[in-house]
């Protein structure tokens, strides 16, 4: 019997450690304290037996995963790195960091009325991605290329018969190597009425219209240019005859269970509506108070900007490009290959969608600023890290705070140990 005292003590202890540390297996615990017990009850009526002691050798001993320490240890950590921010920026948004395939920390800070602190944000919430967008805009020239639909390196006047500029192929739009001119700098003096909408065949006949000068030859020089994605929403709309939002959600949202996100337009609005109504509102700083966004002509204009996700959505298509999910490996590796090999002048270059880390071995990413948003996704391929922070304010902390927690150490995640069950003295 006291044997048996001694063995209820130790699973005693290793209930009260197991209750605190893992709840998935309180059950099972459980079980085993009441086989204890009813065990300890019946020689106790019988009195024969008050001396043996209990074989436990049939029991098997339940393992914890050392992973969800560490785990838990880094998700306080960025906590507190995003509570920090909070207090010195006030940011406002939400966070989602990942490593080998796992969410190690999702959480959501400030509010969706940022002006008047109501409406807590939340995880799901589906924020504008800006120039975010290009990833998917990117991606849809790509799937189109894989079902033979289109060439990289045709000028794209076989698409837009009326586009008015020679020489510019899929690869160097997406590359940012065209050359072209700013739509918006065209639209800000051409456009006349900025009530009414200007959408992506609006912007193209301007282009035929006015045709401004280039900045340079085609492939003679890189020039960031929201015009080089907007136009790969008009060749995804001449190729398929589909309308850019639909081919996105059929193609890319609706596949990978991306069920918060969808690409703002205004093809049914006859006049620019007066706040975005889907999705959370962005907000900009006018001298010490914050002011919702109101929405704008050049919103109707897709391809550079207007995908809206949140942050679980985003990390689904990460992991899309992980697992080949909707293009084999050797058609999405050429995303991530640098479109200007040469290109001295900045240290980071470009490829199709992504802006390529230089210094860091296989890490690739892309921020946005528009409007009220700003995001920021990176992606560390070499260690399988994965860095979303979305946020409905032009204002906050700068993106080195990010970069940080990239370089940080990669965790040692993969070892699980025994719990051991040990008695107090």
């Amino acid at each position: 019997m006291h044997n048996l005292s001694r063995t209820m003590a130790v699973f005693l202890s290793f209930a009260r450690y197991m209750w605190k540390k893992v709840s998935i297996f309180s059950s099972f615990v459980l079980s085993i304290v009441l086989l204890l017990s009813a065990s300890c009850g019946h020689q106790s009526s019988s009195g024969q037996q008050a001396k043996k002691t209990l074989d436990l050798s049939g029991f098997v001993v339940p393992y914890v995963s050392r992973d969800s320490l560490i785990m838990a240890h880094k998700a306080r950590e960025l906590n507190k790195i995003f509570l920090r921010l909070r207090k010195l920026t006030g940011f406002n948004g939400v966070v989602l960091y990942a490593e080998k395939g796992r969410i190690i920390f999702e959480k959501a800070y400030g509010y969706r009325n940022v002006r008047r602190h109501r409406e807590p944000l939340q995880v799901g919430d589906a924020f504008q991605l800006a120039s975010g967008s290009k990833m998917f805009s990117a991606l849809a020239i790509m799937m189109l290329k894989h079902q033979g639909k289109v060439d990289y390196d045709t000028d794209i006047r076989k698409y837009l018969p009326g586009f008015p500029y020679e020489g510019i192929t899929l690869r160097l739009l997406m590359n940012h190597r065209s050359g072209l001119p700013r739509y918006m700098s065209l639209a800000q003096k051409e456009w006349k009425n900025k009530r009414i909408p200007m959408n992506n065949n609006a912007m193209l006949k301007l282009l035929e219209e006015y045709k401004p000068n280039i900045y340079f030859h085609p492939n003679t020089g890189f020039h960031y240019c929201n015009t080089n994605y907007a136009l790969l929403a008009n060749v995804v709309e001449a190729v398929t005859g589909e309308h850019f939002e639909d081919f996105i959600r059929k193609n890319i949202f609706e596949p990978l269970g991306m069920n918060s996100s969808f690409v703002y337009n205004m093809r049914d609005d006859s006049e620019v509506p007066l706040y975005v109504n889907h999705g959370v509102p962005g907000y900009y700083r006018r001298g010490w108070r914050w002011r919702k966004m109101p929405d704008d002509y050049l919103d109707a204009v897709l391809g550079d900007k207007n995908v809206y996700c949140s942050v679980g959505d985003l990390y689904k298509f990460d992991r899309s490009w992980d697992k080949f999910t909707l293009l084999p490996d050797s058609v999405l590796r050429e995303a991530f290959v640098p479109g200007s090999p040469h290109y001295w002048r900045r240290r980071d270059n470009y490829g199709f969608g992504w802006r390529i880390r230089g210094g860091m071995d296989s890490t690739v990413y892309h921020f946005g600023w528009w409007k009220g948003f700003r995001s920021f996704n990176i992606r560390d391929m070499k260690h399988h890290k994965t860095l979303i922070v979305l946020t409905n304010t032009d204002r906050g902390p700068g993106s080195a705070n990010f970069w940080r927690i990239i370089k940080s150490d990669t965790l040692p995640l993969g070892n699980a140990v025994p719990l051991s069950a040990r008695s107090r003295k």
